[in-house]
């Protein structure tokens, strides 16, 4: 059975979810100086880009409705695949510059497809 592109927008809003609450109230020193917190949101970064990897696949007509996706997804293959030379501060950077925007483009459409449903 196919996998309801719902699924995977949500697969993408409830780990940027995470990232956020992991990182609140903490600054770039203290991200770089925790591993469980870094390991943590490389953890969500790699279900956000693999989410859209199948999104990609499975809907054509939403994923380039969201900006960034193809670069999210090499990001999230750096991550996976070029773990050991991991640049923390482009990480933090792309939490408090790409993630909020990815957050609301996502969440825009889970709210359109739901509206389809209804």
């Amino acid at each position: 059975m196919k996998r309801d592109p719902r699924a995977f927008l949500n697969d993408v809003i409830e780990p940027g979810h995470a990232i956020q609450q992991a990182v609140a109230g903490i600054n770039l020193d203290d991200y770089c100086n925790s591993r469980l917190i870094r390991s943590s949101v490389e953890r969500e970064f790699t279900i956000i880009g693999e989410a859209l990897n199948q999104l990609s696949q499975r809907d054509e007509d939403r994923f380039p409705q969201i900006d960034q996706a193809p670069q999210i997804i090499s990001f999230r293959n750096k991550l996976t695949h070029e773990y050991t030379i991991i640049n923390h501060r482009l990480v933090w950077g792309v939490i408090l510059n790409n993630l909020p925007a990815l957050l609301k483009q996502c969440a825009q459409l889970l709210n359109d497809l739901e509206g389809e449903a209804s």
